[in-house]
């Protein structure tokens, strides 16, 4: 049976600690694959994300060098917000062979996992793999407490990399470049500068 890892994000833009997140799920869940999938439209997050060909090439771009990484644009193809349980009900119906499935998740969505449309379903058809910053997996949200889920640990190292950060940086006027490689991948950098992504606009004239 095949073991799959499902990691969704707004990837805006796609950064080192995404990447890291998805090779220890490589490592510590032995998969076969890590599916990335950019969302299309938040139902959580109100602001304006970059274009989604920009946010999916960049996805490409990061993953390119591990063969056990895809990229599944499902959610940027489908209209209105991107919901979790209606994307891996899709991802299983067109699923050709038996497979495990894994929903790779911060500690802050398993704090909030209860507020998540179908939540009681998705515990029913995956298993959530939590990534844990220097400490042990914290307890379920209350609503979860008592119910027969699966649900098993990352053990991330600290990582003080966040997609607002550099957004924050690049929007100063940060030459991508100087991110790698500490924030971002070397492709996405250049994805970034070709494209002239987050940066300011320029000042209007008087």
């Amino acid at each position: 049976m095949r073991r799959i890892g499902l990691m969704g994000g707004s990837f805006d833009p796609v950064h080192c600690a995404h990447v890291e997140l998805a090779e220890l799920a490589l490592r510590h869940l032995t998969l076969d694959e890590v599916r990335w999938i950019p969302v299309g439209q938040p139902w959580q997050k109100a602001r304006q994300l970059a274009a989604p060909e920009h946010r999916l090439a960049m996805v490409e771009a990061a993953t390119a060098h591990e063969p056990r990484f895809t990229v599944d644009p499902i959610e940027l193809r489908r209209q209105g917000p991107s919901y979790t349980l209606d994307t891996v009900r899709a991802l299983q119906s067109r699923s050709t062979q038996p497979a495990q499935w894994f929903l790779i998740i911060g500690q802050d969505q398993f704090a909030n996992f209860p507020t998540w449309q179908g939540w009681h379903e998705l515990l029913q058809v995956l298993t959530l793999a939590v990534a844990c910053r220097g400490h042990d997996l914290p307890a379920a949200p209350q609503a979860m407490q008592g119910l027969n889920y699966r649900v098993v640990e990352l053990p991330l190292p600290p990582l003080d990399v966040s997609s607002t950060d550099i957004r924050t940086r690049l929007g100063r006027g940060k030459d991508p470049y100087s991110l790698v490689p500490d924030l971002l991948p070397y492709g996405v950098a250049r994805y970034i500068a070709t494209h002239q992504l987050y940066a300011a606009p320029p000042a209007s004239s008087t």
